[in-house]
């Protein structure tokens, strides 16, 4: 089972890491230029999710990475692949960027 960090507790969630966390943002690029989150105590990496099995070995095993998408889906099964590869310590965004807008950040465009 995936473990889910709503935008609402992130910063909670955050804290409980002992090391920075990357989000894996698996948006199309015309996503991604629509809305974006910025990052802060966390890195950033954008992957589409169709691209991420050919680029796992830009992912590192030995850090967090918490999964991002529009509603929390594709992110799902991106985080669910990822554990089934062996990642360890992966979570899903639920919600998505939406979410995060709503959440977290209304300066982050809804689309």
């Amino acid at each position: 089972m995936i473990a889910q960090v709503r935008p609402g507790e992130w910063d909670d969630w955050l804290q409980s890491q002992g090391a920075r966390p990357l989000v894996l943002d698996v948006r199309e690029p015309w996503e991604l230029r629509t809305a974006s989150m910025t990052p802060q105590d966390f890195d950033l990496l954008a992957i589409p999710m169709n691209e991420v099995p050919a680029r796992l070995a830009e992912l590192p095993a030995d850090r967090t990475i918490a999964c991002l998408c529009h509603h929390g889906a594709r992110s799902q099964r991106v985080a669910m692949f990822l554990a089934h590869h062996g990642y360890t310590d992966v979570v899903n965004i639920a919600g998505g960027i939406e979410a995060w807008s709503r959440d977290r950040d209304p300066s982050v465009p809804l689309y």
